[in-house]
């Protein structure tokens, strides 16, 4: 059974710092390309970032220079570092994973994703 556990989210300043962390169980992570997600008080599912299984990545244009996404198989964990984190990262984050070997999936941002995590919430406040 395919699962994914998010963790490393908190309370932290602007300009802060995170790192979340999500594990990966149940499936062949060289057919998945693993995608982080977040939600924000009172608005929709946006994608933020996704690797690819071959470690190609995407990421949305309000976090480029500030996310990064990276995958460990050894440990089968995807990380998201967060930094310089403003108001409007304040989101529950979630990991997801869709089936797709080699490069990035035609939309890499929207899916579809067959698997997702519980999430893990992020905020940024003074």
């Amino acid at each position: 059974q395919p699962q994914l556990v998010e963790s490393g989210g908190g309370l932290v300043q602007p300009g802060g710092s995170l790192r979340l962390s999500c594990v990966v169980s149940g499936l062949e992570l060289d057919y998945f390309a693993i995608g982080w997600f977040r939600q924000a008080p009172g608005k929709g599912r946006e994608g933020t970032s996704c690797i690819s299984g071959s470690g190609v990545t995407y990421y949305l244009d309000s976090v480029k220079g500030r996310f990064t996404i990276s995958r460990d198989d050894a440990k089968r964990t995807v990380y998201l570092q967060m930094n310089n984190l403003i108001p409007e990262d304040t989101a529950v984050y979630y990991c997801a994973a869709t089936r797709w070997r080699g490069s990035l999936p035609p939309a890499p941002l929207h899916g579809p994703y067959q698997y997702w995590g519980q999430g893990t919430q992020v905020t940024v406040s003074s």
